[in-house]
Parts: C-alpha cells; sequence; structure tokens
C-alpha cells in the first residue's frame, strides 16, 4: 500500500525548515516527526541530510507500531525509536522535535532542569523542564534510541504531567526534544524552550540566588494559554 500523505509531508518538511530559521540546528543535527494515529504512521526526517536539500519525498514514513519503514528510499532518522515510544505513550501528542539547540543542550549537559522565573516560561511550560536522569551503561549500550525515549517517559509519569503541559524534557548529556498536538507546534515549542533556556542562564549570571517565579503567576500564564477556559489569541475561524 501506498501512503503519500502529502499534507502531513508538507507539515514536517515546514517543521524541521522552521528548526533551521530559528536557529536551533546546525549541520544535519536534530529532526521533526509528525504522525497521522489513523494510517497507523508517522513521518520523520532521513538520517543524516542536510536541511537545505531536503524535500517532500524525502521524508521518511513509518510504522507507528514497530518502526519499520512503510515509505521512502532514504533510512529515517536514528531518533526515530525515541519518536516512536513517544507517539506510542502519549496519544495526545502529533509532532515530536528533537534538537541540539545551544542553550537548551547546555542546561541538558549540566544536568539540570531550567527553573521559571518568569512569564516567557509560563506561558509554554507548566513548571521547570525537567532534565532526566543519566541513562545507564546497560541501556546506551542496549537499544540506546528506544532506551531515550523510556528515560523521557519516566521522567514525565514522575512529574505527574500530561505531555501538553510539560512539552519538553531535557535529556541528560544529550539535548532537548518537545512536541505538541502536531508538528508545527512541536517546533514553536523547540524556539520558546531554547528562548527560556537562554533567559533563565542570564537570569542567574546576574542574580546567582534568583528565585523561581511566584506559583500563582506561573499558572495564571500557562492556564491563560492553554487551559480549559483559555482567552489568549483568536477564535478558531
Amino acid at each position: 500500500m501506498v501512503l503519500t500523505l502529502p499534507g502531513l509531508r508538507e507539515e514536517v518538511l515546514r517543521a524541521n525548515l522552521a528548526l533551521v530559521r530559528d536557529g536551533l540546528v546546525t549541520l544535519s543535527f536534530g529532526n521533526a516527526s509528525g504522525v497521522d494515529r489513523a494510517a497507523g504512521v508517522f513521518v520523520i526526517k532521513p538520517s543524516g541530510v542536510p536541511y537545505a536539500e531536503l524535500l517532500p519525498e524525502h521524508l521518511v514514513v513509518v510504522s507507528l507500531q514497530d518502526g519499520r519503514v512503510v515509505e521512502g528510499e532514504l533510512r529515517p532518522s536514528s531518533d526515530t525509536p525515541t519518536h516512536m515510544r513517544l507517539y506510542q505513550r502519549f496519544t495526545e501528542i502529533g509532532g515530536i522535535v528533537h534538537t541540539h539547540s545551544t542553550a537548551a543542550a547546555s542546561w541538558a549537559q549540566a544536568g539540570r532542569s531550567i527553573p521559571p522565573f518568569g512569564t516567557t516560561h509560563a506561558d509554554h511550560f507548566f513548571g521547570p523542564v525537567p532534565v532526566t536522569r543519566q541513562m545507564t551503561q546497560a541501556e546506551v549500550e542496549g537499544e540506546y534510541e528506544a532506551e531515550t525515549g523510556n528515560v523521557i517517559v519516566e521522567t514525565l509519569e514522575r512529574l505527574g504531567l500530561g505531555a501538553l503541559e510539560m512539552p519538553a524534557v531535557l535529556v541528560a548529556s544529550h539535548g532537548p526534544f518537545t512536541w505538541g498536538r502536531d508538528a508545527t507546534r512541536a517546533a514553536e515549542n523547540a524556539t520558546a524552550l531554547e528562548a527560556v533556556a537562554a533567559m533563565a542562564a542570564g537570569t542567574l549570571a546576574l542574580y546567582p540566588d534568583a528565585p523561581p517565579m511566584a506559583d500563582y503567576l506561573l499558572r495564571r500564564h500557562f492556564l491563560r494559554k492553554h487551559g480549559a477556559t483559555a482567552y489568549y489569541g483568536q477564535e478558531p475561524r
């Protein structure tokens, strides 16, 4: 069966190119994907292909159930098992992005969660952006990419937050993964994460003992944009 999925291919291509536009990727680092749950597949960037050369037909269609390539001539991203694990566990997400963006990766390399110091953070993330534990040698030497997905899942479940309440996790010594209802919003969250990571580092440089923002202010900013009675932005037409 041939699955062309032109709309999803175009959206995933735009999400990948947005990472370049927003300065989140270097060389061929990183990837974006989007899922079609009705078809049981997701579309992801091919491994190692420069963004400047990327075309919709280069994107690879992968089975959501077992990760096999359903359509495409190129090898899918090496992070495909990580994306698959997240899609399988969190049915509310429709797109995933992975980058090695400088500020966010710096927090991951330091093994530190990003504290919520201000309203820019609260507009996107409902609390500190968490960092995973260090992966074990057995996990790294085994099914590494799938285990990366597992440690992200473990981190979110420990927090007790939904995937759309905390649409980002820093993988220790590695870098950030973000997600959203679709690939476009996953890329937007990657851009927001890089911005708040840089702001948090700047805040601590100016004031090493800076306290996190007040919880009531965080809640107001997050919920006015993402809560059941959200009023930020325009009503959909």
